[in-house]
């Protein structure tokens, strides 16, 4: 898999999201993605697949970090602030998929969760989670 950057050279397609739209940005603030781009995009480097746009809560972080992955904390010199509730984050498909096993997934924006989710859940899940569908 080519790195999904929605530049649409070489014959690639723009990203697309889990409804098949083009992919909409999840988060410049604090700056989400696995490319710091603001975009769930992915590829061949993203081996955590961040393709998730979750909005936190306070019980998810906390679950988090109980599965070794602290998203509280801030990290400097990563440029990481820490999230807090109510911030945007594309999040790991396989940890969004565990945390709803466990009843603590968070919210999806869909429009915002790259295709290549699906390939760790399914869609109805996310839609069951979503925030922005009418």
């Amino acid at each position: 898999m080519f790195r999904d950057d929605g530049s649409g050279g070489g014959g690639r397609r723009a990203p697309r999201n889990v409804l098949g739209e083009p992919l909409v940005a999840c988060s410049t603030s604090p700056m989400t993605g696995f490319y710091r781009d603001g975009c769930c995009n992915t590829g061949v480097e993203d081996v955590g697949s961040h393709t998730v746009c979750v909005v936190v809560t306070a019980e998810f972080l906390t679950f988090s970090r109980s599965r070794g992955n602290d998203l509280l904390t801030p990290l400097p010199e990563y440029g990481f602030p820490g999230l807090k509730p109510g911030d945007r984050w594309c999040l790991c498909a396989p940890r969004w998929q565990e945390a709803f096993a466990v009843g603590q997934a968070p919210r999806v924006v869909l429009r915002a969760t790259h295709e290549a989710a699906l390939s760790y859940c399914a869609l109805g899940d996310l839609k069951r989670f979503a925030i922005d569908l009418a």
